[in-house]
C-alpha cells in the first residue's frame, strides 16, 4: 500500500497523491552553458527523466534558467546552497521547483525570504536536509543517532514554513547510510504528508551506487514510501536514469520493458555480453511492458526464460527464435539481433 502524500505540481508534472512515482536526475554541465545544459537536459528526457535539477553556484547560472527552459519539455529544479540570493534570482529567472537546505541558507530571515518569493510564484520548494550539510547545532545528535537528527532537522523547517502559511513542500532526508537512509525516511514517513524525494547521496560509481541504490530505494518504495527518486551516480547522468527505470520496472510501478540474459558459462560459444548490451539499447525506445530474453546456448535457454514474450538462445554459427519458451525459427548467428529486434517490433505494436 503506497503511503498517502499531498499533490504537488512542479510545473506540468504533479508529484505526490496517486500519481507516479518521477524520475530525477542532475546535470553534470556548467548551468551558465545554456546550449551544453539544454542538449544534455533533452539526452534525459530521452532516456526517461521526468524533472531535472541544475546546480545554481552563481547569478549566471540562476540567469540561464530563463532561457534553458525554452529549448526543454521537463520541469527544472534550481539546486541552492548558501547563497539565498540565488534562490530568488532562480525564482524569477522561472525555475519550476527550489531545492534548499536551510542548514546551509544562513538566519531565518534569509530562508523566509525564499519561502515568501516561492510563494509569489506559486512553485514548491524541496527541504533537502542531507547528513553532510546537517546544522551545526545537531553536531551531538548527529553522533548518537544521525537518521534522528535527519528527521528532527526537517520537521524544524517545516514547521517554520508552515508558520509562514506555506505548504508547498517536498522532503528528502538523505544520506551516503544505506541502513540512514532507511531509517530516516520511515520515521518521517509517519510524521508528515508531503511528498519525499529519495536518494542515496553520494552514492558511489555505477557498480557501488546502483548496488546502495536498488536497495535502499528499492526497500522503501516496497513499503509504499517515496513519491520522487534519483539515483545519484558518479557516471553520465544517463545511467542515473536508467538504473532508476529498472527499479520501478521491478518493482512494477511503471512499466516498460525487462530484458533477460543469462550470465554465460562454459556452454556459451558466442561473446553474448556485446548482444546483451545492443538488444537493451534498442529497447530503450519502447514503452511496452515487454520481457525479452537473450540466451547464451541452445540447451536451456528457452526453457530457462520461458516467461519472456519474446527471445534468441544462441549457439555456434546460429540460434534460436523463440516465444513463450517456444521455438519459432532457427536463425543464422550473423542475423540473431535483427530477427529478434524485428520480432520485438511485432510484440510490440500488438
Amino acid at each position: 500500500m503506497r503511503r498517502f502524500s499531498k499533490e504537488i505540481k512542479v510545473g506540468t508534472l504533479t508529484i505526490g497523491d496517486n500519481a507516479p512515482i518521477s524520475i530525477q536526475s542532475m546535470t553534470t554541465t556548467k548551468t551558465s552553458d545554456v546550449q551544453a545544459t539544454a542538449a544534455q537536459i533533452k539526452e534525459l528526457e530521452q532516456a526517461g527523466c521526468e524533472i531535472i535539477r541544475v546546480a545554481v553556484p552563481d547569478r549566471e547560472s540562476a540567469l540561464a534558467i530563463s532561457e534553458i527552459k525554452k529549448r526543454i519539455k521537463i520541469p527544472i529544479v534550481a539546486d541552492i546552497h548558501f547563497d539565498w540570493r540565488l534562490a530568488i534570482a532562480a525564482i524569477e529567472a522561472g525555475a519550476d521547483k527550489i531545492r534548499i537546505n536551510p542548514g546551509n541558507i544562513g538566519n531565518e530571515a534569509k530562508v523566509a525570504a525564499i519561502i515568501e518569493k516561492a510563494r509569489e510564484k506559486k512553485i514548491p520548494v524541496r527541504i533537502g536536509v542531507n547528513a553532510g550539510s546537517l546544522h551545526k547545532k545537531y553536531g551531538a545528535k548527529r553522533e548518537e543517532n544521525l537518521a534522528q537528527a535527519l528527521v528532527e532537522s526537517a520537521l524544524e523547517y517545516i514547521d517554520f514554513c508552515e508558520k509562514l502559511n506555506f505548504y508547498d513542500l517536498v522532503i528528502s532526508v538523505k544520506s551516503s547510510s544505506v541502513l540512514t537512509t532507511i531509517k530516516a525516511y520511515r520515521s518521517i514517513a509517519k510524521k508528515i504528508d508531503y511528498p519525499l524525494h529519495l536518494g542515496i547521496t553520494e552514492a558511489g560509481t555505477i557498480t557501488s551506487g546502483t548496488v546502495k541504490s536498488a536497495i535502499g530505494l528499492g526497500m522503501l518504495l516496497y513499503e509504499g514510501i517515496g513519491d520522487t527518486i534519483r539515483v545519484s551516480l558518479t557516471a553520465n547522468p544517463i545511467n542515473e536514469v536508467l538504473v532508476a527505470k529498472e527499479i520501478l520496472k521491478t518493482l512494477n510501478l511503471i512499466k516498460g520493458p525487462i530484458l533477460i540474459s543469462c550470465p554465460t558459462c562454459g556452454r556459451c560459444e558466442v561473446n553474448l555480453i556485446p548482444i546483451a548490451e545492443e538488444v537493451e539499447r534498442a529497447l530503450l525506445r519502447y514503452n511496452s511492458p515487454i520481457t525479452v530474453a537473450v540466451m547464451g546456448c541452445i540447451v536451456n535457454g528457452p526453457g530457462e526464460a520461458r516467461e519472456a514474450d519474446i527471445g534468441i538462445a544462441c549457439g555456434k554459427g546460429s540460434g534460436v527464435l523463440f516465444a513463450r519458451g517456444k521455438a519459432i525459427k532457427k536463425v543464422p548467428e550473423k542475423e540473431l539481433i535483427k530477427a529478434l529486434l524485428a520480432e520485438i517490433e511485432k510484440v510490440a505494436k500488438r
